[in-house]
């Protein structure tokens, strides 16, 4: 099948993956159970290939030809500062910075630099003859971007995630610019070369000299008596200077009261609303409790598996392209913990394993390695934080894959929170269902 996204562009969406693999339209996940008994669930760099979309999609034709553009320009340090305290004059904020640590004129300098290079962004396109809207993040919505044929964002990889979180086709590219390589690494944009010279990059993606490459990403259906609110975007949240997301709210909300002691409901109970929500998560979904000091209470269940009740730090569920991210500094081993396992070992098995530098710093590379996977991988990897174990909670598998993992709250002042920037209120009765769907998967491009 070929759908069209937009004037220019023939994308195929019947991908091969192998033998059992996604076919043409595919929305229902294929399980990939994990085993729950002995041992750990180890997680392996390479997944077969029937559990993988082609990184690069080599059937797709490498065709770009926008008529229409959008570019969605970050909010810079300087621009933050000056929303956070509207009512101080330059003066007045560069002596607030002053105390704080921080430059205001090297702050608008920075400014004024991503603002130029934006602009020479917009620019590019419109020696081209194609279209071109820049936007920040509070123009950014579904009217511009089903205006737009393809969506870039000009800025570092948090601007890529805000763009990425309200594109829904698979088939509108997002392409990412790094605005100031410097000082950014901008691991989802284009590489450093590419994006200081973008003019030169753009005329690549005009002759097809790229490749097509698909990013996965979660769904999330969220239900419960809070399924409905709107979010609080973490990034105005700190304009606001709010300390604690939902303190207002009561420990206990009264139509949840209605259930027994347990938390089971009682017959004739009205059913909870439940939605999908708009966003879909690049990195990875948080689940857990505002304050990071309070313990996390919830039932868990992964891949349709039983239901576990677990206390811990919270729960991050990330894609491959979040597998380098948070959930890869949750879970890395260090080097100093390395050489206690490789001495323990030594010592107890009697065995000549070698304990210098270069052979601990081998064995903390490996571990690292096959904590990531490849970004168009339909699987998440779910880790539990810190998690608590006694004679009444336990974890067998605190970190795993999973195609489907199942939340229930029974926390007090919690967030389901999407790439760092949506946080939605998770508290006691609510519930989450992620999951990888296909149709979901965010499409972008590699440079030749």
């Amino acid at each position: 099948m070929i759908i069209s996204p937009g004037a220019g562009f023939r994308v195929l969406s019947s991908i091969s993956t192998g033998g059992g693999g996604i076919k043409s339209g595919a929305s229902s996940l294929r399980r990939f159970t994990i085993a729950c008994t002995a041992g750990p669930n180890t997680l392996r760099p390479s997944p077969p290939p029937d559990r993988v979309l082609s990184a690069h999609l080599e059937e797709m034709p490498a065709r770009f030809a926008p008529r229409r553009v959008l570019v969605l320009s970050k909010i810079t340090r300087y621009e933050f500062e000056k929303q956070k305290y509207p009512d101080l004059s330059e003066e007045e904020l560069a002596v607030l910075l002053a105390k704080k640590g921080s430059n205001l004129k090297k702050l608008k300098d920075l400014n004024d630099f991503h603002k130029d290079q934006a602009r020479k962004v917009v620019q590019c396109f419109s020696e081209r003859d194609i279209e071109a809207q820049m936007v920040n993040r509070y123009e950014y919505g579904p009217e511009v971007i089903d205006w737009a044929d393809a969506i870039f964002t000009a800025g570092g990889d948090g601007t890529f995630l805000l763009g990425a979180s309200k594109v829904k086709s698979n088939s509108k590219p997002l392409i990412g610019i790094n605005t100031d390589p410097r000082r950014s690494e901008g691991y989802l944009c284009l590489a450093k070369p590419d994006s200081a010279d973008f003019s030169k990059s753009l005329d690549k993606l005009l002759k097809g000299q790229f490749k097509w490459f698909y990013r996965q990403r979660i769904r999330i259906e969220l239900s419960g008596p809070n399924a409905m609110d709107a979010p609080v975007e973490l990034h105005e949240q700190q304009l606001e200077l709010s300390e604690h997301r939902f303190a207002d709210y009561p420990l206990h909300d009264e139509s949840l009261q209605k259930g027994d002691a347990d938390g089971t409901a009682t017959p004739g109970e009205v059913e909870s609303p439940t939605r999908i929500l708009p966003e879909r998560a690049l990195n990875e979904v948080f689940i857990g409790e505002s304050l990071s000091s309070r313990v996390s209470y919830y039932e868990v269940s992964v891949d349709d598996g039983p239901s576990a009740k677990q206390k811990s730090s919270g729960v991050t569920v990330c894609t491959g392209t979040g597998s380098t991210s948070w959930s890869f500094n949750i879970n890395k081993l260090t080097q100093q913990a390395a050489a206690s396992l490789i001495g323990l070992i030594r010592d107890t098995s009697l065995l000549p394993v070698p304990s210098d530098e270069d052979y601990v710093e081998h064995v903390t590379k490996k571990f690292n390695e096959q904590l990531i996977f490849d970004p168009s991988d339909t699987r998440m990897v779910y880790t539990v934080r810190d998690p608590v174990s006694n004679s009444t909670y336990s974890t067998a598998n605190p970190r795993g894959f999973a195609q489907r993992v199942h939340l229930k709250s029974r926390c007090y002042d919690a967030a389901l929170v999407i790439d760092g920037g949506p946080s939605y209120k998770f508290n006691e009765g609510s519930e989450a269902t992620l999951s990888i769907h296909p149709d979901d998967a965010l499409l972008t491009v590699q440079l030749e």
